[in-house]
């Protein structure tokens, strides 16, 4: 079937929008990949600058990002690097006390699955449930990897550690279960339209192209055939966190609220409704 119709979703409510807060963590001796900075720094030389702007997310973009998910009365997916447990307990804690949901982004940003042995995978995966139990509380129930880098055992060791969800299969619009010989996981697929990175960093748009970019899609859902979405509207604390930038993270999640089609959401709830219709 060319476009599937999900299990379980609301009735007359066919995109599905879900907020992701994402606040990410590169290992010591790592910098971001992408900086303020056109002019990338040799190798071997350490990128002061691209880590402290990166340290934004943790210093101030993620409590400006979750205190504007608040003040809209909406649920994001808060999304930590899984070596932030232990440093940064604080962003765990916040997140928790808000009641948003959690996906675990694993250990850090500069450890791609692809590249790792199926028992180190593991020990990945494992310590990042660690991390998060042990700084919020609670474990999470989805999982993101890095640069969306999964191997050909991701899947699997996810369900082995208790996952439900997972999202880095791009190939759908609407969720869908993973077979493992361990047993299913539904992929709930991740989508960039409405993302800062690419936007802002990548392209180097203007500010307001994150909700132009937004507005298009909802004003145009009706003409276009396709009955049903995951729409994800993203923002990296340390991109989108800065003032400039989080008045259009606001003005993104009032316009998606304001649309009859949208259901805002998020991937735990969109899997739980998928496991109980299985």
């Amino acid at each position: 079937m060319k476009y599937p119709n999900p299990t379980g979703w609301p009735e007359g409510k066919t995109m599905a929008v879900c907020v992701n807060v994402i606040c990410e963590q590169w290992g010591d001796n790592a910098a971001p990949g992408a900086g303020p900075f056109a002019n990338p720094i040799k190798p071997g030389f350490n990128d002061l600058a691209s880590k402290s702007w990166a340290e934004y997310a943790k210093t101030t973009g993620l409590f400006r990002l979750l205190d504007i998910c608040e003040k809209l009365d909406v649920t994001a997916t808060v999304a930590l690097s899984g070596i932030l447990g232990a440093r940064n307990p604080e962003l765990f804690e916040r997140a928790a006390q808000g009641g948003h949901s959690f996906l675990a982004h694993s250990w850090s940003q500069d450890r791609y699955h692809v590249y790792m042995e199926r028992d180190e995978e593991d020990a990945e995966i494992k310590r990042c449930i660690a991390a998060f139990e042990q700084a919020a509380g609670r474990r999470p129930f989805g999982y993101g990897c890095p640069r969306g880098a999964l191997s050909a055992d991701t899947a699997e060791l996810l369900v082995q550690n208790g996952f439900t969800w997972m999202q880095d299969f791009l190939d759908s619009d609407v969720p869908y279960d993973v077979d493992t010989p361990s047993g299913p996981i539904v992929n709930i697929p991740y989508n960039m339209a409405v993302n800062d990175l690419p936007i802002y960093v990548r392209h180097g748009n203007p500010p307001n192209t994150l909700v132009d970019s937004l507005r298009t899609v909802l004003n145009g859902w009706d003409n276009i055939g396709a009955p049903h979405y995951i729409l994800d509207i993203s923002a990296h604390s340390h991109v989108l966190g800065r003032p400039t930038a989080a008045v259009e993270f606001y003005d993104a999640l009032a316009l998606a609220k304001s649309h009859d089609a949208v259901w805002l959401t998020t991937r735990d709830e969109i899997a739980a409704r998928w496991q109980a219709a299985r």
